[in-house]
Parts: C-alpha cells; structure tokens; sequence
C-alpha cells in the first residue's frame, strides 16, 4: 500500500492512535487525527504531534474529514459513528490498525480472539514462546500496538495478537498464520447490533486463512466447531469434554496434545488459574505453543508458574474471613457466570455498570444457586434488578466506597465477596482497570479500618 501524500485520517488519539500518526508520518502520509475529547484532554501528546504535522479536530468529529480522507483508521474501540459508517457508504476506504500493520509485518501472527478470555491466553501464549526461547511479541489490546512493531519486525519474530471483534469488523485482507476462536457469547451489542453480526467479525479470523494457515478452535462450543467446514486451514480443537483426534483435551486427569503421538503436559490440577473457563485458556495456549514448537518440558514451566493477570479472577484479600476477588473484566454475562461457577462458597455478587445491549436474566438460576446477595451499582442497575427477580436480596449502592462496605456487611465469614459486574465500567471509570484498582482501594481501606478496630464490623 502506497501512502506517500494520500491524506489519511486516524480516528481516536489513545495509544494506537499515537502509533498510527508515527507510522504514517514515516511513510509521508498527510494525517490528520479527529477526536471527540476536548484539545485541552490531550495536552502535551496533541502538541508534540502537532509539532511533527499532524493536524487535529478535538472535542467532536466533522463530517468532511471523513469524506475527504483518501483513508482511515480507526482506533480499536471508536465505535461505529455516523461520519464512519457515511465514509464507508461512500467507498471511503477503512481499515483497523492491525490490517494496516499486516500489511507492512514481517513475521507470522498469531491471532487470538474470543468473548472472554483473550487476555489471558494472549499472555499465556506468549509467555511459554519466550520460555522455549523463541522471538515471541505480545501485541494488540494487551501489548503494544501491533503497528509499532513494522519497523523492527523479523521474519522469524512471532506476534501473539490479542484481537476485538472491533479490530476485526474494519479488516479484509487480515490473515494472521494461526488463529484462535476461543469462545463466543452476546457481547458488545452495542456496537454490532446483533450476535450475528458480532460473530461474522469474529469468524474473519479463521475464515480468510488458506492451506497454510492453522486454526484453533474450541471443541466445545457448537458454533465455533462448526467453522470447520468452511475452513481451508488445519483445524485443530481443544476441548475439557472430549478428547479431539488432533488437538488440546484432557485425559485422565493431564492437559495432553495431540498432533501425532499424544504428549502429556502437565496435570490439570497443577494449573494455577481458577475456574473451567482458565483450563479452557490453558488448554488453548498448550495447544498453540506446541504447534509452534515449545517444548513440552518448557511449557510444563511455565504453565507451572502462570499465575494470571490482574482484574481477572484476582484476590485482593481476606478480612474477618470474608475472601475479596476482583473479577472486573468480567465485562458479559457470560464472564459472569463463569466467575460465579468458580468458587463453592457462598458469594456476594456485585454487579452492574453501563450494559452492552444484553440480556441480563441468564444470571438469575446461577445467583439463586450461588449467592447469598447482589449489589447493584451503575447505570444498569435497574434492568439488572428486574431481571434477576428478587431471587436473593438486593442492596443498591452509588459509590465503590458504598458497594464494598454493603457487600462486606452482607457477608458471612467464609463467603466470598466478587466483583464480576456483567457490565462496561464506562458510566464510572474510564475502563475496567480503574474500576478494578479503584474495588481493591476500597477493599484494603475497609480492612485497614477493620484492623484499627479490632475487627469489629
């Protein structure tokens, strides 16, 4: 692709958009970026751009940009705005910064996408290349922009891709060597308007792959599998139920990989990540790791000592015997629920923050089975109120302040306090992370006040 003089506009200024304006600029792009902040947001990175020749809209986005722009790229997560979807409607070229990136990478690419999950698999995967001592990048929404890497980028480097259904919908040549379906659920509704059409962005990733191409996909889950029969790549599966001809599965209790002779890894119970959901991810980072050449003694390493990322599953700390676990990426209903089948002990469940247009009552059997009370807070607290259906008591609070010091006084000592809020943190929080730093904040205030006391509640 040809960019020298074309006038290209990047949608969004965080930090893919930055990499973005570097990259363009070093191939003679005129770019300018447009973004919905205010100038004044911004600061010293729009100045330090500005000075290289950017030139910037701020605190809204102007139809003529957009129709004026030979192409655009917009940000992962910049959501389907009107001036894009016009732009597009009138031939406007738009593709995602990974398409971008892929076609200027040296390399091979492993892309791994899914409802849940991504993260934690990207990280996993990586971790157990860089262990067997191959030249492994983390890139995408958990590493550094896959677009920051083409000028340093070696053939025999590997780029462990973490990628949205975001990135994906603005992409068409986009074929990354191995691909990975993790799973799927509802989620981002807001964006694609259906699960269908949420699920044919997903699917692009193995469904452009060729003869050479290696797909991943999970055994269990019927739609996903299905891809088989529309892939022109090697499919291999990984499943917890059943034990694929050539893939990831459990067997007598080990996490074993079959591409040829069936090679034991380690045993599941080994595994320090909670919850089905995470041997799933192992199951599926096993299988990758293999396939590109780890060695089963390295892998078995690092497996050993994965201990997860943080705001997944993560505990914060126990007081008076009520344990503190911070789920905040449990984003969907879906995460929620497996949070929730993660532990045996009785929960109190916070949930709520702005919805992704879903459906919330898949959450009622599981609360009534599992949790002894529900805090709501955010945006979505109501619809999330009415759909659970006075199954367990409900208590509503405004602030994480509040939501901790409810949640901790409807406990038991023994119970588990779990914020896996089935919901965005963007009615609050800038994203989730805040969301989770500012649970555990709270968490240790609590604690550290329980311990001036005495412990008394």
């Amino acid at each position: 692709m040809e960019l020298r003089g074309k006038n290209v506009l990047v949608v969004g200024f965080e930090r893919t958009g930055e990499a973005l304006c570097r990259f363009l600029l070093d191939r003679g792009a005129r770019v300018r970026v447009t973004e919905k902040k205010a100038a004044g947001a911004l600061g010293e990175r729009m100045r330090k751009f500005a000075g290289l020749g950017v030139e910037f809209e701020t605190g809204g986005h102007q139809a003529a940009s957009f129709l004026g722009a030979d192409l655009i790229v917009p940000s992962p997560g910049v959501p389907p705005i009107p001036e894009l979807a016009a732009a597009r409607a009138k031939g406007v070229p738009v593709i995602s910064e990974i398409e971008l990136a892929y076609l200027f990478l040296r390399g091979r690419i492993v892309g791994i996408t899914g409802s849940n999950g991504k993260s934690t698999t990207a990280t996993l995967v990586h971790q157990i290349l860089k262990g067997a001592g191959l030249r492994s990048r983390l890139a995408g929404n958990i590493g550094t922009p896959l677009i920051s890497f083409v000028d340093r980028s070696r053939d025999d480097d590997i780029y462990v891709t973490e990628i949205s259904s975001f990135q994906l919908e603005y992409t068409e040549r986009f074929t990354p060597a191995f691909a990975a379906i993790l799973n799927v659920s509802e989620n981002h509704l807001d964006w694609h308007g259906t699960f269908e059409g949420y699920f044919a962005a997903k699917k692009k990733l193995v469904l452009r792959q060729g003869p050479d191409g290696v797909a991943v996909l999970n055994r269990d889950d019927p739609r996903i599998w299905g891809l088989r029969a529309e892939a022109r790549s090697r499919v291999y599966g990984f499943s917890r139920k059943r034990r694929p001809a050539r893939g990831a599965c459990i067997d007598d209790g080990w996490i074993v990989v079959k591409d040829g002779p069936p090679e034991r890894i380690l045993p599941a119970a080994a595994v320090r990540l909670p919850g089905a959901h995470n041997l799933e991810n192992v199951l599926a980072a096993s299988l990758i790791g293999r396939l590109l050449g780890a060695p089963g003694a390295s892998m078995r390493r690092t497996i050993r000592a994965f201990r997860g990322l943080e705001h997944r599953l993560e505990d914060v700390l126990t007081a008076r015997g009520v344990r503190f676990v911070n789920d905040s990426k449990a984003t969907t209903v879906d995460a929620t629920l497996k949070a929730l089948a993660s532990f045996d002990r009785p929960i109190v469940l916070i949930l709520g923050g702005r919805g992704k247009g879903g459906d919330f009552s898949p959450l009622r059997a599981a609360v009534r089975k599992r949790v002894r009370a529900v805090v709501l807070v955010g945006e979505a607290a109501g619809k999330i109120e009415a759909a659970l259906g006075g199954v367990v008591p409900v208590v509503r609070a405004s602030t994480y302040r509040e939501v901790v010091r409810s949640a901790f006084a409807a406990a038991a000592r023994g119970d588990v306090v779990l914020l896996a809020p089935a919901a965005t943190s963007w009615d609050m929080f800038v994203n989730f992370e805040e969301r989770g730093r500012a649970f555990k904040a709270e968490v240790r205030r609590l604690a550290a006040g329980l311990k001036k006391t005495g412990g008394r509640r």
